[in-house]
């Protein structure tokens, strides 16, 4: 965690919180509470997407793998219909509709829109003649 540049509050990427200085010298505590929907711990940025090459298919065509993965390891993570931007995802390898699927375009659905929870992993396998950038556009937090 970086330390604020000035005394008293700050703000950064998804966290809020204040530089707490000691009576004496410079040095003291920062204290940050995670901010988003629905409860302390709950925001988009947990999310976290990765994907990577693997072995294409035997017809030629690349194949992608995919891991979304809830970061957050609190009980208060739990965040379910989690969406992609996904531009016009298409796949010749046929991938369960449960687990990842296009509603539209730059709309993708993870896991049917079900609860993901804390430290869940979904991983699933696409081909393309290309990689689809794909980021979290939205999710929402049990409460």
């Amino acid at each position: 965690m970086e330390e604020p540049d000035k005394v008293g509050q700050k703000v950064k990427k998804g966290y809020t919180g204040v530089w707490n200085h000691e009576a004496k010298g410079n040095t003291g505590v920062w204290s940050e509470k995670r901010i988003g929907p629905g409860g302390d711990w709950c925001s988009k940025e947990n999310i976290l997407v990765f994907q990577g090459a693997t072995a294409p298919l035997p017809s030629g065509i690349p194949t992608y793998t995919v891991s979304i993965e809830n970061f957050c390891m609190y009980g208060s993570c739990k965040i379910y219909n989690i969406h992609l931007s996904c531009g016009w995802f298409s796949t010749a390898r046929l991938i369960d509709p449960r687990i990842f699927r296009r509603l539209g375009y730059d709309d993708c659905l993870v896991k049917d829109g079900q609860l993901l929870g804390p430290a869940e992993v979904v991983v699933f396998q696409y081909a393309n003649s290309f990689k689809y950038p794909m980021e979290v556009s939205n999710i929402s937090c049990v409460p």
